[in-house]
């Protein structure tokens, strides 16, 4: 949704007593955010003086800017993903039968909910890559953007860990949780890691 939207209206909406948007949409808007700035980096990065990059920059510059809107698309699986996490609780409870089916459909919802930011995380992933990629290659007028790319990225995967850490400890059947969480476990560390990295290599190459 937010990605047919204002951004003032979208903040309102993330400001609001309201379930959703929330981490999860915040997540993918940093996703979005980091390919949007991969891609105006590629774009300022052509003509004759990186002619010997075209190719590369080329492609970046095509796959950042699908990153966007898949990043974007994943907020709205997001939101279904939590209503059907809303409406698994709703489910009554009058007898031992209800109950149990309750708590499987609670878990599996969540396990669901899930999957999205699993899916953020290996976005964010590949957008830290490709602003890796650009790092010796880009215009330097706009260097500091690459590093912008990459924390944006980095908010990203991590913010999604931590919605991937609520959905988790929530689930009861212990077996499920397990095997989520070991599916799960560091899965934004690569990420995190690269994007601290470029950040300070970015860094390092403006001061000197």
């Amino acid at each position: 949704m937010i990605g047919s939207e204002a951004i003032r209206v979208y903040l309102a909406r993330l400001a609001s007593r309201q379930p959703t948007p929330g981490g999860g949409a915040a997540a993918a808007f940093h996703a979005a955010q980091g390919a949007a700035l991969v891609a105006m980096v590629a774009r300022y990065t052509s003509g004759a003086k990186y002619e010997q990059h075209a190719a590369t920059v080329e492609r970046i510059t095509r796959v950042a800017d699908e990153l966007v809107v898949d990043a974007l698309s994943l907020d709205d699986y997001d939101e279904q993903a939590f209503q059907s996490v809303i409406d698994s609780y709703k489910l009554p409870t009058d007898t031992a039968e209800l109950k149990a089916a309750k708590n499987a459909a609670i878990d599996a919802a969540l396990v669901e909910a899930a999957h999205v930011p699993t899916r953020l995380i290996s976005v964010a992933g590949i957008v830290v890559a490709l602003a890796g990629e650009l790092f010796d290659i880009a215009n330097t007028n706009v260097i500091s953007d690459v590093a912008a790319a990459a924390d944006s990225a980095r908010a990203a995967a991590t913010t999604a860990r931590v919605n991937i850490d609520i959905n988790l400890v929530a689930i009861k059947d212990g077996a499920l949780r397990a095997r989520l969480a070991e599916q799960t476990n560091g899965l934004e560390e690569t990420a995190v890691f690269a994007a601290d990295s470029l950040n300070q290599r970015v860094r390092e190459r403006i001061l000197t």
